[in-house]
């Protein structure tokens, strides 16, 4: 076999077409909770569960692109990429993608001082979120920008999303704030994000580099959905502090 180091570099194309299998394949798109959730399964109390874990995930991404934006020696990256920070904290004056999170979970019946003090986050949740930044902050920087991919993905998914939460959960429709937003903030992100990794992988190893990191993104999403199927869904059984509904009607 022929090693990485002396293997051609993928072409601009070839990269791109690298990554975009990565998301076919192993994007959280795939997994059991969101099918049940697009096919109007998902009961009340697993809607609220979901909306509670994912707040943790919400809450750490403008940390996670504080670390990045640091870790940047060009000024023209550093301007293109504070403005992920704005989206998610807001600017002051019109809330971000947190606060409409907030406002997503209490559509489902979970009061706002649970979601922003984290109670009942499961501890699986927890480990998996901490790994990315982790990943952000450990690996190189090339790894911590290819990470961010996973956004070339997410347009057709929140697309379906918010179209099938109108129709199956139409209680939920006034919490829907923040995926509209999402439907034009990801995939500028994602542009952006794809043109820096294709420019600054110079050298098969590093291509090699982004898209494992591009994988093992996608790895962090998959575990945080694991972790909420098996405490809610099958087999049920969630952990001593974490979150538990009231009721467990379907929605």
């Amino acid at each position: 076999m022929i090693e990485v180091q002396e293997q051609e570099l993928l072409a601009p194309a070839e990269l791109e077409r690298r990554l975009q299998a990565i998301g076919a394949e192993r994007y959280h798109h795939r997994h059991p909770f969101h099918l049940m959730m697009h096919e109007g399964k998902l009961t009340h109390g697993q809607l609220q569960a979901w909306a509670l874990n994912r707040y943790y995930y919400q809450s750490i991404i403008p940390i996670k692109d504080s670390i990045i934006l640091s870790r940047g020696e060009d000024s023209a990256f550093r301007r293109a990429w504070r403005k992920r920070i704005v989206d998610h904290d807001g600017d002051g004056t019109r809330p971000g993608g947190i606060e409409k999170w907030i406002q997503l979970a209490q559509a489902t019946g979970v009061p706002s001082e649970t979601v922003i003090a984290e109670r009942g986050i499961l501890p699986a949740v927890r480990y998996a979120v901490n790994a990315y930044i982790d990943l952000v902050s450990k690996r190189s920087f090339l790894e911590a920008v290819a990470s961010s991919l996973t956004e070339m993905f997410s347009r057709d998914l929140i697309s379906l999303r918010v179209d099938r939460l109108h129709q199956h959960y139409p209680w939920l429709s006034g919490g829907l704030a923040y995926f509209d937003a999402r439907l034009t903030q990801a995939p500028e992100d994602a542009r952006f994000a794809l043109a820096w990794v294709t420019e600054h992988a110079q050298t098969r190893p590093e291509q090699e580099l982004a898209i494992g990191a591009l994988s093992a993104k996608c790895d962090i999403l998959w575990a945080q959905l694991d972790a909420i199927y098996y405490a809610y869904v099958t087999p049920g059984w969630p952990p001593p502090g974490a979150f538990r509904p009231d009721e467990d009607q379907p929605a």
